[in-house]
């Protein structure tokens, strides 16, 4: 009965189906009412009904042969039908009225022809049967009472005995009507709940299994896939064939296996951070109103990784009761992030930083207050017009290569080198001495021959925070640009160059 229930889509979808199987059972009853002209036959053989006749017998089988014949036809045009339903209770109601007006007594079997209605489980044709029936009642006392009055000494009148027998039915069909109705009402109801309750489970199993399903592709895509079950505190690996269920501990167990596992390779930097996210006895609370929650961390062994919790059930106050756990390499990903993201911080002819990168970093120092080692470099290549006036382009790219190079190599170690113009360089460092960085930047310049130069000359000037005391890093620059202009002067001078001529 109940794997039967569980396949209806809803309540009115089970009444449809109930009227078929029990229209097709009435059928079989009515075609069994056939024998029930041979069955008085016996009767009157044994001298059981001496009011009858052998012909009532065989009017009795014929009609019942007649009129089950008919609804089978109807049966077959309209199996689900309520019209079905009720000419099979109407065929039963006319063979009680011939019985009566063949004097075969009936009495319950009055009674059993609502009852059966209730199989149904529809009301309203429960109160259509029991005033039909109440009404081939009356009329078979009608046609009887004439016959029976006759008979019987203690009435008076045929009206007298016909108000005493309707009377008694009457009472008998009110308190059937009423338990009847008692009955079907709870019937009809439990049956519906029952029915509600297997569409909600059948709703449930379906989300289940499309979950489970996305579960599956899910465990594809990721390294490890992990169902945490709030409600019931257990943890399932969906990656594993066995699926093995373990229990965890909410209040004093703070990492499921999996993480306990996971914590042994990941960077020691980043333990902590490891830790903190994937502690479960927060994750939901964290996880309220969001759909997912991810961190990135390092892994010893394989790189970068994201982990990620993703609420798939909540509760009724909306906290999530069932969440997975994901982790998934992202090491390509991020080598791909952070080599785009050298590639738009570079400078493509000499690959030290470029200008977007500059402003980027001196803006980290627009809310803090400069270190007492803070110095700024300002570099600037002497003759590069010249040389590139008089040798090529090529050759001009090669003096500017060798400049950024040899201020890699000096500066590259306390701090970071920028190309910010056409021969312009800019250096953020920490040191003490900035004097003597500055002197390893021009004797290393000094050293430097080429393809196409013999020489290599840079402007070196530079402002230090310590001898700019609460100055800001554009005063600096301005300052540092200065010292690098008179240096510049000194070297055309020296050259015996007019600049201004030239």
């Amino acid at each position: 009965m109940e794997k039967k229930l569980d396949n209806f889509a809803d309540y009115n979808d089970f009444l449809r189906s109930n009227r078929r199987e029990i229209n097709r059972h009435l059928n079989t009853v009515l075609r069994f009412c056939i024998l029930t002209g041979p069955a008085i036959a016996l009767g009157i053989a044994a001298g059981i009904f001496t009011e009858t006749t052998y012909t009532a017998c065989l009017m009795v089988s014929l009609f019942m042969f007649v009129l089950s014949t008919i609804h089978y036809r109807i049966l077959k045009i309209m199996p689900e039908s309520e019209i079905t339903s009720l000419s099979a209770l109407l065929i039963m109601d006319v063979l009680l009225v011939y019985m009566s007006y063949a004097h075969i007594y009936i009495h319950l079997t009055w009674f059993l022809i609502p009852m059966l209605s209730l199989i149904f489980c529809s009301m309203r044709m429960y109160n259509v049967t029991i005033i039909v029936n109440y009404l081939f009642m009356v009329f078979s006392v009608a046609i009887t009472t004439p016959y029976y009055a006759a008979v019987r000494t203690d009435y008076s009148t045929n009206f007298a005995f016909f108000a005493n027998l309707v009377g008694g039915y009457t009472i008998e069909t009110i308190i059937m009507a009423v338990a009847g109705y008692s009955l079907g009402k709870i019937t009809t109801f439990y049956f519906q709940q029952i029915i509600e309750k297997f569409k909600t489970i059948r709703e449930h199993e379906q989300h289940l299994k499309e979950q489970m399903e996305t579960l599956d592709s899910m465990a594809e895509i990721y390294d490890n896939v992990n169902l945490l079950d709030f409600e019931s505190m257990t943890e399932q690996s969906l990656r594993d064939g066995n699926r093995e269920v373990f229990r965890f501990d909410g209040e004093g167990q703070t990492h499921t296996r999996m993480n306990q596992r996971l914590q042994k390779t990941v960077s020691h930097d980043q333990l902590d951070a490891f830790l903190e996210f994937t502690d479960i006895t927060t994750v939901v609370d964290r996880l309220k109103g969001k759909i997912s929650i991810s961190g990135e961390f390092t892994d010893r062994i394989t790189g970068w990784f994201r982990a990620q919790y993703i609420t798939i059930d909540t509760d009724k106050n909306g906290l999530p009761s069932r969440v997975i756990y994901t982790t998934q390499n992202i090491d390509a990903e991020k080598r791909r992030e952070e080599h785009l993201l050298r590639i738009s911080m570079t400078d493509e002819l000499t690959r030290v930083y470029n200008r977007r990168c500059y402003y980027e970093d001196i803006g980290k120092y627009n809310d803090k207050e400069l270190e007492d080692d803070f110095v700024i470099f300002s570099v600037d290549v002497n003759g590069l017009k010249t040389v590139n006036d008089n040798c090529g382009h090529a050759a001009g790219d090669e003096l500017l290569k060798a400049a950024a190079s040899c201020l890699q190599t000096i500066l590259g170690y306390v701090g970071k080198v920028y190309r910010t113009g056409g021969d312009e360089f800019l250096s953020i460092v920490h040191t003490s001495d900035a004097g003597s960085l500055k002197t390893k930047i021009q004797s290393e310049a000094a050293s430097w021959h080429g393809k196409y130069s013999s020489e290599l000359s840079l402007s070196v000037g530079y402002a230090t925070s310590t001898d700019n005391p609460g100055e800001p890093i554009p005063a600096l620059e301005k300052i540092s640009d200065e010292y690098m202009y008179a240096e510049k002067e000194k070297y055309y001078k020296n050259k015996g160059i007019d600049r201004r001529r030239r």
